[in-house]
């Protein structure tokens, strides 16, 4: 039990023995800080990275290239463009495809509101787009299905663009034009990635018919309908087979048609942050651990130079118990102290990068749950009476003869 007199002691001995004591805890405070700066920084760039996921998780993409191997007796060079079709097609075939979609890019499209010009990424979509981007309405509303049905020229505005076009002013009801054909904004929407607020969406109908892309798709996007990693893929391998068998071209030839399957991309980079914490983690403990192994050496020398006063202790009847309790606490405090500050510390300086670096795609809030801090606040202690142990152990087996007898 740790009494007043025996912290009056232990903090005596410390006093006496500043440079031992300070170098002692630094070991476990290097060790601790260690720890927290790289399991922070590994999170903050697992939030970076994971960040780009914020979209539909289970959604898929699909896009026409150019074929680069002969097939069927086709030469290799062949332009595959989907098309309006492809999409019953896919859903006739696949029932459990949800909100299936197309997508046309018109890249580089010059839209004015009255006096103010920009160029900006135009999008004619399908309304299912809307649920597969993490789009947040700010104002009005979203595409529906009669403003695809009727091919109204109506518009949704991303906030940068609002921000860009029309100041402070509400743009909802008004008219833009996009390529010189006037457009009724009808919604203004936001999104965590911020460059994609710089866009437009129309009815894909409207840039087929207005903007002379006829049947032609740029590429299809749905979600699967599950989570389950492998159903995913083999309904993403069966909307390749179906258009590679219609386009007739090698279902291997990645390059006549692109395909991004987003939810195994999110559990690859799952797995590789969770590798990356494991290591990051080991690398601590070890580091830790080589702070432990010195306040253990150091506790052997505090040990030995108290041969003497130990011997005097249990001719006076000190049990060996209350030897080893004593020599545990002193390192038990130690570490702990040490510990503690090299912790705040660490959590410290990850909140100081964290607000005052700007977030980005790769890097964003680093920090340390509160869980881990938890753990390694009752690791600390552990290593402080793992590392005292053995020298505890050694002074309560001192003989008060051979004690009082040393020099």
């Amino acid at each position: 039990m740790l009494d007043l007199s025996n912290w009056q002691e232990i903090i005596s001995t410390m006093k006496k023995n500043k440079l031992r004591s300070f170098l002692t805890g630094f070991s476990v405070f290097w060790g601790i800080f260690i720890l927290v700066i790289l399991l922070g920084a590994g999170k903050g760039l697992e939030r970076g990275v994971m960040h780009n996921f914020s979209d539909a998780r289970n959604s898929a993409f699909f896009w026409g290239g150019q074929t680069s191997i002969a097939y069927d007796g086709l030469n290799v060079g062949r332009r595959i463009t989907l098309k309006d079709e492809d999409l019953d097609l896919l859903q006739k075939k696949i029932p459990q495809l949800e909100h299936m979609t197309g997508r046309i890019g018109m890249w580089g499209s010059i839209v004015n509101y009255e006096q103010e010009y920009g160029t900006f990424q135009v999008m004619g979509i399908l309304e299912g787009y809307q649920h597969i981007e993490a789009v947040q309405l700010t104002e009005g509303r979203l595409l529906n299905a009669i403003d695809i049905q009727q091919a109204r020229k109506v518009a949704v505005m991303g906030m940068r663009a609002k921000e860009q076009l029309c100041k402070d002013e509400s743009p909802v009801g008004k008219y833009i034009r996009i390529r010189g054909i006037p457009h009724k904004v009808i919604g203004v929407f936001d999104d965590i990635h911020p460059g994609e607020t710089e866009r437009f969406y129309i009815p894909m109908t409207v840039a087929q018919k207005v903007f002379g892309r006829q049947q032609n798709v740029g590429s299809i996007a749905f979600t699967t309908g599950t989570n389950d990693l492998k159903e995913s893929t083999k309904i993403f391998e069966e909307v390749r087979n179906i258009l590679a068998k219609k386009y007739r071209f090698d279902v291997e030839d990645n390059r006549a048609l692109g395909g991004y399957n987003v939810l195994e991309n999110f559990q690859q980079t799952q797995a590789i942050f969770t590798g990356i914490s494991l290591f990051v983690g080991i690398i601590g403990i070890f580091t830790i651990i080589a702070g432990i192994v010195g306040v253990s050496n150091i506790m052997i020398i505090v040990v030995k130079e108290r041969t003497k006063e130990i011997g005097i202790r249990k001719a006076l009847g000190a049990s060996p118990g209350s030897v080893v309790s004593l020599i545990l606490q002193e390192s038990i405090i130690i570490t702990a102290v040490a510990g503690f500050f090299g912790l705040l510390v660490g959590v410290g300086l990850l909140e100081l990068i964290s607000n005052s670096m700007p977030a980005s795609d790769f890097f964003r809030n680093p920090g340390v749950d509160f869980n881990i801090a938890i753990g390694a606040t009752l690791l600390i202690v552990f290593a402080g009476a793992l590392a005292g142990y053995v020298p505890a152990r050694r002074a309560a087996r001192i003989k008060p003869i051979v004690a009082l007898r040393d020099e």
